[in-house]
């Protein structure tokens, strides 16, 4: 997960909101289909899920070659002021996939 804010633009053309957004960055979600994770965004679901939907069932090389990993994809949420960007990849074995990351240092 990526995340950027542009003041100048949210200076110039939103109106003043207490709260924006709820992700941070090191987060890691994991999806069963269609289903949104706890705690994601739901307007980032609304752009992310046809993507997590299409790989959970097999698609893949979105874009003719966009992606190195033809099974993941990289996407951003539609908050044009402060965009999120995730990385969507298939994992296949969810279980080494969780001991694998909670093994990891968290500044590797």
């Amino acid at each position: 997960m990526k995340m950027a804010r542009y003041d100048d633009l949210i200076e110039k053309y939103e109106n003043p909101i207490e709260h924006a957004c709820d992700m941070k960055l090191g987060q890691i979600f994991i999806a069963d289909g269609w289903q949104k994770p706890d705690g994601f965004c739901d307007s980032a679901w609304e752009t992310l899920s046809p993507f997590v939907m299409a790989l959970s069932h097999g698609a893949q090389d979105f874009y003719d070659g966009w992606m190195k990993n033809k099974r993941s994809a990289m996407l951003s949420c539609n908050d044009g002021f402060r965009p999120v960007s995730f990385l969507l990849e298939v994992i296949e074995d969810v279980e080494t996939y969780v001991e694998t990351v909670e093994k990891t240092p968290k500044n590797a």
